[in-house]
């Protein structure tokens, strides 16, 4: 039986994984949704990059976890790339979601520098997205309105603070899901991480927020990764 531990991306919490955590449990593994600090239900308690970090591990530490499979999505990929190495052998692999992955002494602004002036026009947080943002990604009406409605500003301090690694990323056990509707591709950092034996790619023909478009088929690449 595998531990899923799976974390979303910017401005969302735990609730975002309340249709993929029942086709887990059904195939009878562990399953632990997990909100970041200043985020959701979290949302005023103070968090940087390593308090994400921090979080995740604590999680699979207060539980007790075994053969654990860490999972992130976009923005956290950073940091349960950086988990993954923390809870030793604990970890069964580790699989990111259309996400960003974390280099050493690099920020999640590291790649993205405009995002500098959305975080001083808001208070040194990120803003959510619109409704707009959210078009062309295969998301039913329904689907964005409760993304929209239930996300929060993402603390700043998480993007602009260096991830800390110890050891190449590559040697982790991996799965990379690109969703290609946000892009065919990967980003530049991927494809090279992914010439490593020890990662695999996995598409899906959906956007960028698989666990509201297509939670049934996420899930189904989740329990594979436990195969595997």
């Amino acid at each position: 039986m595998a531990e899923f531990v799976l974390v979303a991306g910017a401005w969302l919490g735990s609730w975002a994984w309340d249709e993929v955590v029942p086709e887990l449990r059904a195939a009878g593994h562990g399953a632990h949704p997990l909100t970041l600090s200043g985020l959701a239900d979290k949302q005023g308690v103070p968090a940087g990059q390593q308090t994400h970090v921090q979080d995740i591990v604590d999680e699979v530490e207060r539980h007790d976890l075994r053969e654990v499979i860490l999972v992130g999505h976009s923005y956290s990929g950073i940091p349960i790339g950086q988990a993954a190495e923390r809870i030793g052998d604990r970890l069964a692999s580790v699989v990111f979601v259309d996400s960003n992955v974390p280099a050493d002494g690099k920020s999640f602004m590291s790649g993205w520098p405009p995002l500098e002036t959305s975080l001083a026009e808001n208070g040194g947080f990120w803003a959510p997205l619109t409704a707009a943002d959210y078009s062309g990604q295969g998301l039913t009406d329904e689907d964005i309105a409760r993304i929209v409605a239930g996300s929060t500003p993402h603390p700043g301090a998480t993007l602009t603070e260096p991830a800390v690694l110890t050891r190449p990323l590559c040697e982790l056990p991996a799965t990379y899901i690109k969703c290609l509707l946000d892009g065919e591709e990967p980003s530049d950092d991927v494809i090279q991480l992914l010439t490593s034996d020890r990662w695999r790619l996995v598409t899906m023909n959906t956007g960028h927020w698989p666990m509201f478009s297509q939670p049934r088929e996420l899930a189904q690449i989740l329990l594979d990764a436990a195969k595997a």
